[in-house]
């Protein structure tokens, strides 16, 4: 009785761990990516070589470039991958660097906030299947971003394009 006490501890211990949100990359570095609103891609490069790729939902209002708060669309233009969230309320994120200068100054002349807050994120079940849904971010599935959050670092290159 006691040995199969330890068996199921050590298979509990090896079914949680097994179920870890974080996963090891020891692939090539991610040197920058792409997304494309239009298409609904995104790719993750090294240098030219394309490693992976992504369908994704976008903001409840996703034709157009983010001008202001609240507007629903995912920003367009260069930005930089600037923190990491492993306590998302999204499962895990990895934030973009928007507003920049130019943003600001665009939100600010027309009276508003330019917002912030734009990340890549997971997916909650609530809206697994649901066509942009988020406020601006850009969503994929879990196992997606468990695999997006292991091979992109802080510093990256993004290139967000209509």
């Amino acid at each position: 009785m006691r040995f199969l006490s330890w068996v199921m501890v050590g298979v509990l211990v090896l079914g949680t761990s097994a179920c870890s949100r974080f996963i090891e990359y020891d692939g090539p570095e991610v040197t920058r990516i792409e997304v494309h609103k239009s298409t609904r891609q995104m790719y993750l490069f090294h240098n030219e070589t394309i490693l992976e790729s992504y369908e994704f939902e976008l903001g409840f209002a996703p034709v157009g470039d983010k001008q202001i708060e609240g507007d629903g669309r995912t920003p367009e233009g260069r930005y930089t991958i600037d923190r990491r969230n492993p306590n998302s309320e999204f499962y895990l994120s990895i934030g973009i660097s928007y507003p920049n200068e130019q943003d600001r100054e665009e939100a600010a002349a027309l009276g508003f906030s330019p917002g912030g807050d734009i990340f890549i994120h997971g997916t909650p079940r609530a809206f697994r299947r649901a066509d942009d849904w988020t406020w601006g971010c850009i969503a994929v599935t879990n196992a997606e971003m468990r695999q997006i959050y292991a091979m992109v670092n802080d510093g990256t290159i993004i290139d967000i394009f209509p």
